[in-house]
């Protein structure tokens, strides 16, 4: 079973993708890591996050086993990747294995932009998060503060609302949900309810499908 989530930043699409694999008992890939990895590698060589030449040679020389994912969290990197990730090309390269991780025999769980859309189409389960853009922002903030970094609450929303803009009207795999998705609004639930909700989905849709 592939189980596919998409949605916007800090929607809780990881924390469900994470809650749902372990659930289930299937690897878990999260793919906004590619895209952050891509960006923290150009910007330790100072490269620019622009140069799609760079970017793709980047993005082509990650290892999934490679993530330190304590590295890859914040605002600046998560800003840098919404970058990065606008780039055709790289999302071309980093396409392959993205759905050579999905092809595993027991299935997997993947949470991203386009996993419904584009890398996963096939999946027996889809699932689009979203929040309010204010409910997001909250949440991203705490994170933020949790990590110890300062939190200016009216820049991370900024943020969301500048990363929502970008990854919407990207020309290629830009964020939305697939034709056969189920919508899931995060922004009145706690963790536990919108796990509870996304394992009904994923129970109906799985039933569906026998």
């Amino acid at each position: 079973m592939i189980i596919a989530l998409d949605g916007p930043a800090a929607s809780g699409k990881g924390t469900l993708a994470r809650r749902l694999a372990a659930h289930y008992g299937l690897p878990h890939l999260d793919t906004g890591l590619l895209y952050r990895a891509t960006a923290r590698a150009l910007m330790a060589a100072g490269e620019r996050l622009d140069d799609e030449r760079r970017a793709v040679e980047a993005a082509r020389g990650l290892a999934l086993m490679d993530f330190d994912e304590d590295s890859l969290r914040g605002r600046e990197m998560g800003e840098a990747a919404s970058v990065v990730g606008a780039i055709p090309a790289v999302r071309e390269a980093l396409l392959e294995m993205q759905r050579s991780f999905a092809s595993r025999p027991e299935g997997a769980v993947l949470d991203g932009r386009d996993i419904g859309t584009v890398i996963c189409p096939q999946a027996q389960v889809k699932i689009f998060v979203t929040a309010s853009p204010e409910t997001r922002a909250n949440r991203r903030a705490l994170e933020l503060a949790r990590r110890g970094e300062k939190v200016d609450y009216a820049a991370v929303l900024e943020d969301i609302r500048k990363r929502d803009e970008r990854d919407s009207q990207r020309s290629s795999a830009p964020l939305l949900a697939a034709a056969d998705a189920v919508t899931l609004d995060t922004t009145a639930l706690d963790i536990e309810g919108a796990v509870k909700a996304a394992l009904a989905i994923v129970a109906e849709r799985a039933a569906s499908k026998v």
